[in-house]
Parts: C-alpha cells; structure tokens; sequence
C-alpha cells in the first residue's frame, strides 16, 4: 500500500481519545501469528487467509469461519485464548506509545479492543503500558469489530458525542468500526488496508504530540498534532 507522505503537520481536536490495542498501541505481532500458525497447521488452513482477515476481528468470529464443521467454536477460542496469555515474548509498545498515552487526560482515554480483559492486561502489562481507566473488552459487547459497538460504548462511557472524539486504530475491521460509529479515525501502522475518505494515516506516534487546553465552558480539549 503506498501512503502518499503528508506535506504539512495535520491537527485534530477532540474531548476524548479511542484507542485499538494490537497492532495500535502494542506490537504483538509475534505472538498471535505463532498462534494462528498452530491453529491452522491443526486444521490444514491456509494461515495467509486467516491473518489476512483475522486481524482487529474477535478471536471466536475467527475460529467461526475457520474451524472445520462441527467444531467445537466455544471450546478453541478459549484453547487459543489460553495460548495467548502465556505467550508475551516480543511483546513491545509502539514507537512513542507510551509517550503519548502519559500526556492524555486519564478520564479522556479508552481502550477498545477484540481482545478478553484478562489478555488486554497481560499485553499492556507486556509492553509497558499502563490500562487506561475506561476499557471496551470483547467481553463487554455482543458484536465485535467492524461493527461500531465497542467505540460507541466507549464513547458513551466517557460521556462525548462520536463526533467529540478520535479513534486510533490499525486493522481494516478497527476502522470500519470507527467510521461506522461516525468517529474521525486515524490509522496507524502498515496493516490498514486502503483506507476510507477522511481517514487520516500515521506510521506510529514518534511524530505525534497532544496539549490540552480549556475551552470557554470550563471543559477540555485534546489538540493532535500528526
């Protein structure tokens, strides 16, 4: 995908900030292709479909398209789950992640994720991040992503209108959900995919920095400059 480079810093302002975990704040990359590798070498599937797709997607929407027939759905996503909360070697923040995240107002910041709140943990553990106050785990919501559920929980949960915040997300399934959700979004990384109009594209936030002001009625404001 060639990403035409920017010619002049771009700015955002919003009352609350949405952020995806794997691939967005925590590089996990390692981990969940060797799971995925174990899971369709089991099955005799093809692995480049499934990490093709399976990315920013809930781990049970996976194993749904994927397990051979009559498989039990509910009992491999927790066998895959078990895997992955022990495995965190590799596990790293992205560049200037934890930079950023120590500049935003705490009660402004949500974490939306298709992970489980137990893996959520042990990956921002891994990478050095600490959780943010306010998270969307898989097991908070009945749809996952590309469905707008979790980033408009979120929102509500931070008391803002969708179009009051900005969601950072990496996987196509993430930005649609932010699109659908009516929430300018920004895409992070090399995994996004062709991008919808009005979706912004940074390749991490080694360039990107936050103030927060004030406005009139007392309330504040988060100024991203990308």
């Amino acid at each position: 995908m060639n990403i035409p480079t920017p010619a002049a810093t771009r700015t955002l302002t919003c009352r609350a900030v949405l952020f995806d975990m794997d691939g967005t704040l925590v590089d996990s990359t390692a981990v969940v292709e060797e799971v995925w590798g174990e899971f369709a070498a089991r099955y005799g599937l093809d692995i480049a479909e499934i990490l093709r797709t399976s990315h920013g997607v809930q781990a049970a929407d996976t194993v749904r398209r994927f397990a051979p027939e009559g498989a039990d759905v509910v009992a491999l996503t927790e066998e895959l789950g078990a895997m992955e909360r022990v495995r965190t070697a590799g596990i790293i923040a992205l560049p200037g992640a934890a930079r950023l995240l120590c500049s935003l107002p705490a009660q402004a910041v949500a974490l939306v994720t298709s992970a489980d709140r137990t893996l959520a943990d042990i990956r921002m553990d891994a990478a050095g991040l600490a959780m943010p106050a306010t998270a969307v785990t898989a097991d908070l919501v009945t749809r996952g992503k590309p469905h707008p559920e979790g980033y408009l929980m979120a929102a509500g949960l931070l008391g803002v209108k969708p179009d009051d915040a900005v969601v950072f997300e990496d996987a196509p399934a993430g930005i649609a959900a932010g699109v659908a959700a009516g929430i300018r979004t920004v895409a992070v990384g090399p995994n996004a995919g062709e991008l919808p109009a009005g979706v912004l594209h940074i390749a991490d936030y080694c360039a990107v920095t936050a103030s927060v002001e004030t406005d009139a009625a007392g309330r504040q404001l988060i100024s991203f400059r990308l």
